[in-house]
């Protein structure tokens, strides 16, 4: 059993930007559907799309189509999980700094959905702090 479910969710991408993988496949939740949705939004990976297992059977899988650039450089260079299930993080909206001068973003969990801290910070909405990516 898995406790961390946004924790996996990064080290998969984490692992495959590292060997260059095109795509990644992760096990499908509605929180995982909105980080995918943040970082297609900022420009962190090409797309996103839901898809069946390869038995067919019940379980969804998020796939995930990863990023690069012409050159083959990695969109993705840091990947990091902030609030975990033993310790919860959250920030009101004038205490989000950009992360890197705005290089990277913080991905929030808010009670208007899952968004970046730019969108936090632009719309006053605070929350529980996910993960830094830049």
């Amino acid at each position: 059993m898995m406790t961390d479910t946004i924790a996996d969710m990064l080290t998969r991408i984490r692992n495959a930007v590292s060997v260059e993988h095109s795509h990644v496949d992760v096990p499908h939740s509605r929180l995982k559907f909105g980080v995918a949705e943040v970082m297609k939004r900022e420009g962190y990976i090409w797309d996103f799309e839901v898809v069946q297992t390869e038995d067919g059977k019940s379980a969804l899988t998020l796939r995930v189509h990863l990023k690069y650039g012409p050159n083959g450089e990695k969109v993705i260079q840091h990947v990091k999980r902030i609030s975990s299930p033993g310790r919860r993080v959250y920030r009101r909206a004038n205490l989000l700094k950009p992360v890197l001068n705005g290089l990277g973003i913080n991905i929030l969990s808010t009670n208007r959905g899952v968004i970046s801290d730019r969108e936090a910070r632009q719309n006053n909405i605070g929350g529980e702090v996910l993960c830094e990516i830049w």
